[in-house]
């Protein structure tokens, strides 16, 4: 599976981005998909994601309340809507799938077999 995402910026605290990810193939809309993020000296952290089986959504603290993770399947795309940035969101944000994802591993990143290229978000004050 091949991803490809996109939307990334620059933006003025308080503003909002969406973050788009693309996949190669229809099976992605079977798969348990999240966004990470790696803010500058940081390791990589989940921050929004659903899992294959139960379909419900799953946040971060950090984010949650303003971030919103959709899926379009007959697009094979899903979404971050990210409302009320402030410069702590300031990361690459890669989105990532997974076809055998445990839930119990739905925050780790080394569940997951795929990964986009990431896509930069900074947040100015």
């Amino acid at each position: 599976v091949q991803l490809q995402a996109s939307g990334g910026g620059l933006v003025q605290a308080g503003g909002s981005l969406r973050l788009s990810c693309a996949a190669s193939e229809r099976a992605f809309n079977s798969y348990t998909v999240a966004w990470f993020r790696r803010a500058p000296g940081m390791d990589r952290t989940f921050v929004a994601g659903t899992h294959r089986t139960y379909g419900r959504l799953y946040y971060d603290d950090a984010v949650k309340g303003r971030f919103t993770f959709s899926r379009d399947n007959a697009r094979n795309t899903v979404y971050l809507q990210m409302n009320g940035l402030t410069p702590e969101d300031t990361a690459v944000y890669y989105c990532a799938v997974g076809p055998s994802v445990i839930l119990s591993n739905l925050r780790s990143e080394s569940a997951y077999a795929y990964w986009g290229q990431g896509t930069q978000v900074t947040v100015s004050s």
